[in-house]
C-alpha cells in the first residue's frame, strides 16, 4: 500500500487526507494538537457519510478509507511516505520550519508538497536539501468536492517531480493545472482582488453584502458571491493572501481593504468563527 502524509489537520488538511484515503492510500495525518486531530477524524467521517448518503461512495469504501488514516502528533510519522503534503497555516515562518523538519524526516525520494495558496514555492524549497522535489499542490476548498489542483513549480522543481505530481492529482480524480511560482499563482491573483473590491463596495456603502453577492451570482453566473466565498475561505486567510500579493507585486490594487483588516482584528473571520459578512450557526 502506498503511503502519504498530510501535515496540518485543519479544513484543508483533513480534506486532502480524505481524498488520498478514498483513493487507496494509507495516510499519516500529522498535527501538534490532539484536539485538531480528533476534530479532523470526526469531520472526515461526517463527510464520507455524506458521500455515502448521496450515492457517490459505497459504504464499504468509506469505512475502508477512514481506516487508512492514522493520526499522529509526531512529525517523524512522515517517514516512509512517497509524498508529504503540508497544509498548515498560511504563515511563511511556520511553513519554512515545517519543511526543514519534513526534509529531515522523509526519505530521499519523497516529494514535499505544500498546499499554500500564495507563499513562494521557491522560498519554501530553499529551506530543504531537495529543492528539486518541492512543489506546490494547491487544492481548492472543499477538497473532496472541488476538481482543481494548482500544481506550482518553484525555481528548482524538476520536470520529473512535476510530472509525478500531475499524474498523482489525476489518480486522485482531480484536474491538475501547471502554473509557475508567482505571488498568488493564478487562482488567488485573480480571485482575491475581486473579493477585496467586493469588501470595498460594502465599506463605501455601495451595497449591502447580500446585494453584492446577488449581483455576482445572477449577473456573472458565479455559484457563490465573493463575500460568501470570503467567509468560507476565512477572512484571515484572504487578508494574508492579499498581503502576500501586495508585498510581492508592489501594486496598490492588491492593498487589503481597511474593512477587511478591521473584521479580522475583531475576530469576525467567517464561517469558522460564526460570523463574517454573514452570521452562521453550528450547522452552517
Amino acid at each position: 500500500m502506498t503511503q502519504a502524509a498530510v501535515v496540518g489537520a485543519g479544513t484543508m488538511g483533513n480534506g486532502i487526507a480524505h481524498v488520498f484515503a478514498l483513493s487507496g492510500w494509507d495516510v499519516q495525518l500529522v498535527d501538534v494538537d490532539q484536539g485538531a486531530l480528533d476534530l479532523a477524524i470526526a469531520t472526515i467521517r461526517k463527510n464520507l457519510d455524506r458521500q455515502v448518503q448521496k450515492g457517490k461512495v459505497e459504504a464499504e469504501d468509506a469505512r475502508a478509507a477512514l481506516g487508512r488514516i492514522s493520526p499522529s502528533l509526531e512529525i517523524g510519522a512522515v517517514a516512509g511516505s512517497a509524498i508529504v503534503i503540508e497544509a498548515a497555516s498560511e504563515n511563511p515562518d511556520v511553513k519554512f520550519s515545517l519543511f526543514s523538519s519534513m526534509d529531515a524526516q522523509a526519505g530521499p525520494d519523497t516529494v514535499l508538497a505544500t498546499n499554500t495558496s500564495s507563499i513562494s514555492i521557491t522560498e519554501i524549497a530553499a529551506h530543504t536539501h531537495r529543492p528539486d522535489k518541492v512543489i506546490g499542490m494547491h487544492f481548492m476548498n472543499p477538497v473532496p468536492v472541488m476538481q482543481l489542483v494548482e500544481v506550482i513549480r518553484g525555481y528548482a522543481t524538476s520536470d520529473a517531480t512535476t510530472a509525478r505530481v500531475m499524474d498523482l492529482a489525476r489518480d486522485l480524480g482531480k484536474t491538475p493545472v501547471e502554473v509557475n511560482d508567482y505571488p498568488g499563482f493564478v487562482s488567488n491573483r485573480v480571485l482575491m482582488p475581486m473579493i477585496n473590491e467586493a469588501v470595498y463596495c460594502v465599506m463605501e456603502g455601495v451595497a449591502a453584502p447580500e446585494a453584492v453577492d446577488t449581483v455576482m451570482k445572477l449577473g456573472m453566473a458565479h455559484p457563490m458571491g465573493p463575500l460568501a466565498l470570503a467567509d468560507l475561505i476565512g477572512l484571515d486567510v484572504c487578508l494574508a493572501i492579499l498581503e502576500v500579493l501586495h508585498r510581492g507585486l508592489g501594486d496598490d490594487k492588491y492593498r487589503p481593504c481597511p474593512l477587511l483588516r478591521r473584521m479580522v482584528a475583531a475576530g469576525a473571520i467567517g464561517r469558522k468563527s460564526g460570523r463574517g459578512f454573514y452570521e452562521y450557526t453550528a450547522t452552517g
